[in-house]
């Protein structure tokens, strides 16, 4: 325990940021990670968002939990963070201690109960019976090189309701030297003023000892309940990435570290650019949709819809704030739209490079409200096409797959042919996969390489057709690509199709992530790689020529 407050190189008062995505987010009805998921989240949230420590799994839960704490372990171990990675624990002598000690961990978060009502009414103890179980088990773990911190859990009803019995055992933790001490509301039933006054009477009776605060959304104060605790002196606050957990869910990780970064004169080690990556990929293993507005990581959230607010940013960045998109790793955008104007679809033809005349500019805008009356919203990818329709011009579709054949049978793999164009040139391709999509992916991406395009990686696929139950109802497919950083168009973006036939939608959106790859000023790294690419193949074949030349003359 220390009473030293740490602080960062900038001299702001640093706050500790402990995530429970692995565990208590994991306790989100219809959740569960595979153990290989529960390590990739551990790396993210460690190695590129860099929050303190993590919370990776309960003991003694299964074997699948006792695999992902071994291999989270295993991996930390290697690169020098095991002491981040923590694992909660019961007041059971030695049998958490041991749970954790063989799957190679080294910090425990022993579970106690913060209030004497749970105490009595839960574990069917008197208080002393119960202090005398945590006193055992964490001599026992103190007897295996194991740390202990301590939850106590339903802190907030016991701190109001029985403050003798958090009394006693707050000291007997304190005697016992346990690293830091948990506050948690439980059931999140606090306000931003009951937990300043709470918290600061545990701070100032236990000056101390590390506090940090564990807070639940369910009145959707978590996060002023954090900003609250901090203020109040705790040290460190616990989240999840989008406020995975029971009921309403935890404190949301990305709302909090901004929260704490632009309205406290704290700071935090988090990679605020890391964020929307990480949040993304937590929503595509559980598969619980990121809500749109939701702050930091929505979909929406970074979207002017209205042209007004288009029109003033153009003007003066009039509509801006400290929670600028490019902080997070985002960028802005501009809805398009029946409220748009002039200025929504100005921004959006400047970031495809593209420029009309007023008269050309007018039409497009009238068909963009046209589709927005009738309740389309029109993409930045959907904007070259409307285009090309609207004016009767040549196509901005540079990328084309000319024509495909998916065969899936009862007997056979699924196979797939295509045929791609690009500047002129004709690719075609043969593969098989173990679905009819998988299948043309696979050769989408035999014959796209020829052209030197660097295929994302799918990340998420999802599918959407109107309430109703029609077979010929519209499809809507939305796909979610990756590209690693240095390649055209890096970053998470996201493409739609629309078509009767479902797999007809997701070609469609394969179509045009290949032609963001090479828009103009988005990623023109594809379409010079690919003449790059052409220009080598030319070299090539000319030098093999000149080698059969050389050979005929020998002969």
């Amino acid at each position: 325990m220390s009473t030293t407050k740490a602080t960062d190189t900038t001299g702001l008062r640093s706050v500790a940021v402990m995530d429970t995505t692995l565990r208590d987010g994991e306790q989100t009805p219809n959740v569960s990670y595979t153990p290989e998921e529960k390590l990739l989240i551990a790396r993210r949230l460690l190695s590129e968002v860099a929050v303190d420590r993590i919370e990776v799994a309960s003991t003694r839960v299964s074997e699948g939990e006792h695999e992902s704490a071994s291999l989270i372990t295993k991996w930390a171990r290697k690169n020098r963070m095991l002491r981040r990675v923590e694992m909660l624990g019961y007041c059971d002598g030695a049998a958490s201690v041991d749970w954790i000690a063989s799957a190679g961990g080294k910090v425990m978060n022993l579970l106690t109960k913060g209030s004497e009502h749970h105490c009595r009414m839960q574990l069917r103890m008197e208080p002393e019976e119960h202090r005398a179980a945590i006193e055992k088990t964490v001599l026992y773990a103190r007897k295996q090189k194991i740390a202990v911190a301590v939850y106590l859990e339903d802190w907030s009803r016991g701190v109001r309701d029985s403050f003798d019995y958090v009394f006693a055992l707050v000291n007997l933790l304190r005697e016992l030297r346990v690293e830091r001490v948990y506050l948690a509301d439980t059931l999140g039933i606090l306000a931003p003023a009951d937990t300043t006054r709470y918290v600061d009477l545990m701070t100032s009776t236990w000056p101390d000892v590390e506090f940090e605060f564990h807070g639940h959304n369910d009145y959707g104060l978590a996060v002023a309940n954090c900003l609250a605790a901090l203020d109040a002196g705790a040290v460190g606050v616990h989240t999840s990435v989008n406020s995975m957990g029971e009921r309403a869910g935890n404190t949301a990780l990305a709302q909090v570290v901004a929260a704490i970064h632009d309205h406290t004169d704290m700071h935090t080690n988090v990679v605020e650019s890391k964020l929307a990556g990480l949040s993304q990929l937590v929503a595509t293993y559980t598969g619980k949709d990121i809500a749109a507005n939701a702050p930091i990581v929505g979909r929406d959230v970074f979207t002017q819809t209205a042209g007004i607010h288009a029109d003033g940013d153009a003007k003066a960045d009039l509509y801006g704030s400290r929670l600028a998109p490019k902080r997070f790793g985002r960028a802005r955008e501009y809805a398009l739209g029946k409220l748009s104007g002039k200025a929504s679809l100005d921004h959006n033809l400047e970031a495809l490079g593209v420029q009309l005349t007023p008269e050309h500019r007018d039409l497009v805008l009238e068909r963009v409200i046209e589709l927005g009356d009738r309740k389309h919203t029109v993409s930045v990818a959907d904007l070259p096409y409307i285009i090309n329709d609207v004016l009767k011009t040549a196509s901005e579709q540079v990328v084309r797959v000319e024509k495909f054949h998916v065969v899936v049978d009862d007997d056979d793999a699924p196979s797939a042919d295509v045929t791609v164009s690009y500047l002129g040139r004709v690719e075609k391709a043969t593969a098989s996969g173990d679905g009819g999509y998988d299948a043309f992916m696979h050769a989408i991406k035999k014959a796209v390489k020829r052209f030197a395009f660097e295929v994302p990686v799918l990340e998420d696929f999802r599918v959407r057709i109107p309430p109703g139950g029609r077979t010929g109802a519209i499809v809507e497919t939305i796909i979610t690509w990756n590209q690693p950083e240095g390649r055209a168009h890096e970053g998470v973006f996201t493409t739609t199709g629309v078509h009767t036939d479902q797999l007809n939608a997701a070609i469609l959106a394969t179509e045009k992530m290949l032609n963001m790859l090479v828009q103009p000023g988005a990623a023109n790294g594809a379409n010079g790689s690919a003449k790059r690419g052409a220009k080598k193949k030319a070299g090539k074949r000319k030098a093999s020529r000149s080698r059969k030349k050389a050979r005929a003359k020998r002969a």
